[in-house]
């Protein structure tokens, strides 16, 4: 397999510049949170880079197979803590804003507020965000799984 083009950030470093310094926006957020969102957003969007990438980093942070098989099927799954479930809830939501009327219910919003402090929050829509950005950039061009470090 190869992908259609160069990536757009080797294209445009400036650009790398920036998504990395919003990675580094994750601050109060957990390692392993971030990974698993980064891993449910990249299921959705079908970015096999992302999902290469982030199943591996959390098999990495020590994550059992388990937790990292059943991402895609964490509702029905005894393997996650509120706080996660409600970073996936949102993850989720976020995702998909045009799949529904009203995107981002206040039930989804408010246990992902009773779950994260106004910090971990915003952390965790910048997380949101970005790996959706990662995303938009790497399914267009089919950049290839397992080509990262």
């Amino acid at each position: 397999m190869q992908a259609r083009m160069r990536h757009p950030v080797e294209l445009l470093p400036e650009a790398l510049k920036t998504l990395h310094a919003l990675h580094g926006t994750a601050e109060g957020l957990p390692y392993v949170t971030q990974k698993l969102v980064q891993l449910r957003a990249s299921q959705i969007n079908g970015c096999s880079v992302c999902v290469d990438m982030h199943a591996r980093e959390l098999k990495k942070a020590g994550e059992k197979e388990e937790r990292i098989f059943a991402v895609a099927a964490w509702r029905d799954t005894p393997w996650f803590s509120e706080p996660e479930r409600a970073a996936l809830a949102l993850t989720e939501a976020v995702t998909r804003l045009a799949d529904r009327p009203d995107p981002v219910p206040d039930a989804v919003w408010n246990e992902a507020a009773k779950h994260h402090d106004p910090q971990a929050l915003a952390a965790l829509l910048m997380q949101i965000a970005l790996i959706n950005v990662w995303n938009r950039l790497n399914v267009p061009i089919r950049q290839v799984a397992g080509g990262w470090g």
